[in-house]
C-alpha cells in the first residue's frame, strides 16, 4: 500500500535510483532463509574499541498512518497503520531513507543494520521473511541482506515483534556520502488494539585521526521490557572517563508510545551514580516515545521525516550531564511501569582524554 502524502513529498527530493536500476537490482523472488530465532536475546558486545573517531547512524520509519498520527503527539495504538514507500520500485512495498554524516577524512571501522517490527496488526506476517532486506547506498542499487545472528522473535502482549541484524562494514565502507534506502522490512499494516510499527537503523563506528581519543560500544540484544518484567541493566563494561568529557548515548527500542507515561532511560557512571537521560524530545517520564533525534533535535535528513515514527525509537541523548564528574563504568538502566517496549541496540561514545 502506497501512502499519498508520502508519495507526494518525495517527488523532487529523492531517489537518484531510477526505477529500472532498482528492478535490475532485485534478486528473484525467494523464502528468506531462516536463521536461529529466540523470544529472548541477551544484550552483549558487537563491536568495541579505544580510537580517535566517533559513531554516527541513520534511521528510518517503516510504517505511516494519517498526518494526523505521523505529526502529533498520537500513539500507534488503535490506527490504521500502512506502508512508507518513498522508492519508485514496484517491487517494493516498503522503504523509507535517510543520510549517513561520516566526517571527511574517516574510515570506517564497522557498520551495521539492525530492522525489526511488529508482524502481527490487521494482517499476520510470517517470521520467515524476518532475516531479509533490501539496502541501496547511495546512488547505488538494492543488494539483499541477510541477518548473521540470532534473530529475537517473541510474541506477547498483544504483538509479535522481531529484531534482526547483518554486518554491513564493506559495503558502507565503500560507498559515497549521501541518502541510504532500506526496503522490504517485514512489517504487518492494519488496525489493532497495540499498533503497527518497524524501522531500521544503520551504526557506522570510523576512525578519524583529528576527532579526540573516545571508547565506542555497540550492544545489542532483545528484551522485552514492561510493566511487570521488571527493569533491564546493561553492563558496557568499564573504562576510566575524565571529568567534564563528552559523549553520548544511542538507543535502539520498538513500541514506545507517545504519550504513555512511565518508562524511562538512566546511566550510572559510578558506584553512587545514576543520571536519568532525557531532553527536549524525550522526556524522563516519556523517553521512547516514537522519535528519531539527536540531542532533542531532528538532525539527519530522512525521507519521509515524521516527526511521529509510531512506535519506533532510534535517539542519541547527551551523556555530558552524566559525565560532569567523570566515570569509572558504564551500566544502562531502562524500565517502565505502564508500556512495553522492546530493546535491540545501544550504542555509546565517550572521550577518554581531555
Amino acid at each position: 500500500m502506497r501512502n499519498s502524502a508520502v508519495r507526494a513529498v518525495r517527488r523532487g527530493l529523492l531517489c537518484a535510483l531510477s526505477c529500472a536500476a532498482l528492478s535490475a537490482a532485485l534478486p528473484a523472488a525467494s523464502a528468506a532463509p531462516q536463521p536461529k530465532e529466540a523470544p529472548r536475546v541477551a544484550f552483549a558486545p558487537r563491536y568495541q574499541a579505544v580510537q580517535h573517531g566517533g559513531i554516527v547512524r541513520a534511521a528510518n520509519t517503516s510504517a505511516t498512518a494519517a498526518r494526523t498520527a505521523t505529526d502529533e503527539g498520537t500513539r500507534n495504538d488503535g490506527f490504521a497503520i500502512g506502508y512508507v514507500d518513498v522508492d519508485s520500485d514496484p517491487n517494493t512495498y516498503n522503504s523509507s531513507s535517510a543520510e549517513v554524516r561520516v566526517p571527511e577524512g574517516s574510515r570506517v571501522s564497522y557498520a551495521r543494520l539492525y530492522w525489526g517490527g511488529n508482524l502481527k496488526v490487521g494482517e499476520q506476517k510470517p517470521h520467515k521473511d524476518n532475516g531479509r532486506v533490501l539496502i541501496a547506498e547511495p546512488g547505488g542499487r538494492y543488494k539483499a541482506v541477510l541477518a548473521d545472528s540470532t534473530i529475537g522473535h517473541r510474541t506477547a502482549d498483544g504483538a509479535d515483534a522481531f529484531q534482526a541484524s547483518a554486518d554491513v562494514t564493506d559495503l558502507v565502507r565503500s560507498a559515497r556520502d549521501g541518502m541510504w534506502t532500506v526496503a522490504q522490512v517485514n512489517v504487518a499494516m492494519g488496525r489493532s488494539a497495540v499498533g503497527g510499527w518497524g524501522g531500521w537503523t544503520l551504526v557506522v563506528a570510523y576512525e578519524n585521526a583529528d576527532e579526540p581519543l573516545r571508547r565506542l560500544a555497540l550492544w545489542d540484544g532483545f528484551e522485552t521490557v514492561g510493566p511487570n518484567s521488571g527493569e533491564l541493566r546493561v553492563v558496557m563494561g568499564e573504562t576510566a572517563v575524565p571529568q567534564g568529557a563528552s559523549g553520548q548515548l544511542g538507543v535502539v527500542a520498538y513500541d514506545g508510545d507517545r504519550g504513555t507515561s512511565g518508562d524511562y532511560l538512566a546511566v550510572e557512571t559510578s558506584r553512587s551514580k545514576s543520571v536519568a537521560l532525557s531532553d527536549s524530545a524525550n522526556s524522563a517520564d516519556d523517553v521512547m516515545n516514537s522519535s528519531i533525534t539527536d540531542f532533542g533535535a531532528g538532525r539527519i535528513e530522512r525521507l519521509p521525516a515524521h516527526q511521529n515514527t509510531l512506535g519506533y525509537d532510534s535517539d542519541v541523548f547527551d551523556l555530558g550531564g552524566a559525565l560532569r564528574h567523570g566515570a569509572d563504568r558504564f551500566h544502562v538502566r531502562i524500565g517502565t511501569r505502564q508500556d512495553t517496549v522492546w530493546l535491540g541496540a545501544l550504542f555509546l561514545q565517550a572521550d577518554v582524554r581531555r
